[in-house]
């Protein structure tokens, strides 16, 4: 019977029997991988798998001691990953193309670790890829994965300057470690003065965008935001009396023009001086906010009713529009921040008869004929045969609480066939809404009683975070009301929410979907924790937004003006920057001289044991060690000098036994000290040493 040979294995033997070249290659590939790592959702598939296979094969290598591939085979596989970046991104330059190439480079440059110089440009072209997260997103989290990424390759830096016996990892990390805290100083200063030149301080423009608001609204759509409870802005109260919920009001995009099914920003048809004024009469006191705006699609800022004016914004024009809806020369990319008083009670807009408002009477022809002829009946009613605004507002309030309507995420589906009768089957069939039904079947009907009447979308209501206390303003916060005109008092708001679901307004308690399993079996368990969590991460989050993303050119020069600068400018900065990194380069030069000449505890301590000893009429070198002289003490004075050979060899032992000698041990040092106190008192009560005759002297014996 013939033997039959075993497939080869891959034996692990332990991470301590390791060599220390395998040892030190997978620490760099796991530092590799855990790089790489946040990259995975935007990288093609194949550039995943192909780096997983690369960085699995060299480790396989590591352990096994085996022979590198050759630089053809590299070669063949570089090639077939510059085809594969081609044919998915359509070019080799651009930073989607750039980082796919970096990614597969630094994966095959692991199989060439030949060389020192080798693993130096491994280690360099991931400090790169470090930086390449920072294109795409600048959340605490990517930069606590950086942070552990710049460690990590720190330490195998550190490895490679130790090339012999095998230091361990936890020596290697902590001295990495240290010298990432010696060069924090260095960091923050840059952080602090290095000009903010746009975009490269910035927030990623594709980084943060999300969807939420739009110019335009069909019925359905913002059901479809309730399942998204990002956060789209954050309001802190710097002064005045808190709005209580039902005055939350953040205006977005007013609507005027509609089709039969989508809303949109109306254009004008008359000229400018028939266009409608402003006319802003704010009411009482203002509150002063501090808000914060997430990245959104829109070119549009969100702002408390109402907001007259707003700061000026870097890099940013703003304009109020007559229907006070806040408008940017280009759609919020970034993270903006901004602190104007707002007044939750004011009026606006014109008192008397004026052209402009026939384009909020609009309705197209052919649409919802059964709730025009509802609002034709209604107005036939002897009661509202002359009523204004606000009596019909309040007649359609009332209808809606006493007809039992419903407010819900899943109405269905309204006007399947597409015959224009949406409205119709909801407000006369159906009854059952979300926000944008109510305000739409609104808007409508007081159309059709020829009340001017205009859809306002933004966000209602806001949550406390009770870790920082901000008001948190979520997607899922987003809203759609009605404006209509009343004579003598301009557009007046009504929100027919509030008479459907009164909890929503007064409250802050929008719908949300159904929660799915996890949400629901952890909220059986412990029903407040993910509350908590949620609550402790974004007040944390805002932190980061606030003092570190936000901090900009403007910062800057505030920060300028607190040092004493009356009219800061560039040139200040960069002043400021040079002095004071000169100032931190001359005392890091002064430490490091210090550190030189600086002597060790041990033997400054010894040195003056020696001292005395020279007194006596010893002469103890600065080769004798302390045994030697305890030697020569016992010998010429006896018993007297029991307690000095004491401390000697005490000395002797702190020194040279104990593995935390006063160079590694701080608390050595005044050990070393006292003992060698306790030596020189001793010394100093000897009488000093007379030699005798060569024939009595024990020593020359």
């Amino acid at each position: 019977m013939g033997l039959t040979r075993r497939p080869a294995t891959i034996a692990w033997p332990g991470w301590r029997h390791l060599p220390r070249e395998a040892r030190d290659t997978l620490f760099l590939l796991a530092v590799i991988a855990w790089t790489v790592l946040p990259h995975v959702g935007q990288l093609p598939v194949w550039c995943t798998a192909l780096t997983a296979a690369v960085l699995l094969w060299r480790g396989a290598l590591a352990v096994r001691g085996a022979a590198l591939p050759s630089r053809w085979v590299l070669a063949g596989v570089l090639l077939l990953a510059l085809a594969l970046t081609f044919m998915t991104h359509r070019t080799l330059l651009g930073k989607e193309s750039g980082i796919t190439l970096l990614v597969v480079l630094v994966a095959l440059k692991t199989l060439e670790l030949r060389a020192r110089r080798d693993a130096f440009a491994v280690f360099f072209l991931g400090f790169f890829l470090v930086l390449t997260h920072f294109l795409s997103s600048q959340s605490m989290v990517i930069a606590a994965a950086m942070l552990v990424s710049v460690w990590g390759l720190m330490t195998a830096l550190v490895l490679a300057h130790m090339p012999v016996g095998q230091p361990g990892l936890g020596r290697a990390g902590a001295l990495a470690g240290r010298f990432a805290l010696l060069g924090a100083p260095v960091m923050l200063l840059l952080f602090l003065l290095f000009p903010r030149i746009g975009p490269l301080w910035g927030v990623p423009n594709d980084a943060g965008a999300k969807t939420g608001l739009s110019g335009e609204m069909r019925v359905g759509m913002i059901a479809e935001l309730a399942a998204d409870d990002s956060i789209a802005l954050r309001v802190r109260v710097l002064a005045g009396t808190p709005p209580p919920p039902e005055q939350l009001y953040f205006r977005g995009p007013v609507l005027t023009g509609f089709d039969g099914t989508t809303w949109r920003v109306g254009s004008p048809r008359f000229a400018s001086g028939a266009a409608l004024a402003r006319n802003l009469r704010p009411i009482g006191e203002p509150v002063e906010l501090e808000v914060t705006v997430e990245p959104s699609r829109l070119s549009t800022i969100p702002a408390l009713e109402a907001t007259p004016a707003l700061p000026p914004l870097e890099n940013l024009r703003t304009q109020l529009l007559d229907d006070l809806h806040w408008i940017t020369s280009r759609p919020l990319a970034e993270r903006i921040r901004y602190t104007a008083p707002s007044w939750p009670r004011f009026a606006h807009g014109p008192t008397e008869p004026t052209l402009g408002l026939q384009d909020a009477l609009d309705l197209p022809p052919g649409f919802n004929p059964r709730t025009l002829e509802w609002a034709a009946a209604l107005r036939r009613d002897p009661r509202y045969a002359q009523a204004d605004g606000n009596t019909l507002a309040a007649a359609l309030m009332q209808h809606i609480r006493r007809e039992n309507y419903s407010y819900t995420l899943a109405p269905g589906l309204y006007d399947e066939a597409q015959r224009g009768t949406a409205i119709d089957e909801f407000w006369l069939d159906g009854k059952a809404g979300f926000c944008e039904h109510f305000a739409t079947a609104f808007v409508v009907i007081l159309r059709a009683l020829d009340v001017p009447a205009r859809v306002v979308t933004g966000y209602q209501g806001a949550e406390r975070n009770p870790i920082d206390g901000t008001l948190v303003v979520r997607n899922s916060f987003a809203h759609a009301w009605a404006e209509y005109w009343q004579p003598g008092q301009g557009w007046v708001r009504a929100d027919p929410t509030a008479a459907v679901a009164p909890e929503r307004i007064d409250r802050s308690r929008p719908l949300a979907p159904a929660p799915g399993f996890v949400a629901t079996a952890f909220g059986g368990v412990a029903p407040d924790a993910l509350l908590q969590l949620r609550a402790l991460w974004e007040s944390a989050n805002n932190a980061w937004n606030q003092w570190v993303l936000n901090y900009s050119r403007g910062t800057q020069f505030d920060l300028l003006k607190r040092l004493g600068y009356a009219s800061p400018s560039w040139e200040d900065l960069a002043l400021l920057l040079i002095v004071v990194a000169s100032g931190l380069s001359l005392a890091v030069a002064g430490w490091a001289w210090w550190e030189h000449r600086r002597v060790d505890p041990w033997l400054r301590a010894y040195a003056r044991v020696r001292q005395a000893a020279a007194a006596l009429g010893l002469d103890a070198g600065d080769g004798m060690p302390p045994r030697t002289l305890a030697a020569i003490l016992r010998a010429r004075h006896g018993a007297a000098a029991d307690p000095a050979l004491r401390a000697l060899h005490a000395l002797e032992w702190l020194r040279y036994a104990r593995p935390d000698g006063p160079g590694a041990n701080p608390a050595s040092a005044p050990q070393a000290r006292r003992l060698a106190a306790a030596a020189v008192t001793t010394l100093r009560s000897l009488k000093p040493y007379t030699p005798p005759s060569a024939a009595t002297d024990p020593i020359s014996r």
